[in-house]
């Protein structure tokens, strides 16, 4: 009886590991912002602190998780090709003479991140789709919605 329940555990276990890792992000945008769309490469632009400022004059915000948490994983691989600690350097740097308007805010959850972007005219962040609220827009990456087959930040 003990092995049927260490291995009912076990099994319990190795089901849950793997969806903790399966997370999809969205994109989402301030209410006031006009981007409604964005491809890949403008998205690693602005994230990577190269666009300053959108098209419609607003300067431009990165809200992100810490780089060096497991929930920034897909955002420090996918987006930035890069390992935590490099993301940390260009954040430095990025936000060196910004201190009105920093081009990337780290933020420790997903609720904060939410707020940050939706109180920040030109931010935008990438957050787990089941933190969404009415107070932010969700934009299309590379012409797809999160959960629509071939979005490019769906959770292995």
């Amino acid at each position: 009886m003990k092995l049927q329940g260490a291995i009912a555990v076990g099994l319990l276990v190795l089901c849950w590991v793997p969806a903790s890792y399966a997370k999809d992000l969205a994109l989402i945008a301030n209410k006031n912002s006009s981007l409604n769309e964005i491809t890949l490469a403008d998205l690693v632009k602005v994230c990577k602190a190269q666009t300053n400022r959108w098209p419609d004059g607003k300067p431009a915000t990165f809200v992100m998780r810490n780089p060096t948490s497991a929930d920034a994983k897909m955002v420090v691989e996918k987006i930035f090709a890069s390992t935590p600690d490099a993301v940390g350097g260009l954040i430095a740097t990025a936000n060196h003479e910004r201190t009105n308007h920093p081009a990337i805010i780290v933020v420790s959850s997903d609720d904060e991140l939410v707020k940050r972007v939706a109180s920040t005219p030109g931010a935008i962040g990438l957050v787990d789709v089941y933190a969404i609220n009415s107070s932010v827009e969700v934009v299309k990456l590379s012409g797809k919605l999160p959960l629509e087959p071939g979005y490019l930040l769906h959770g292995n």
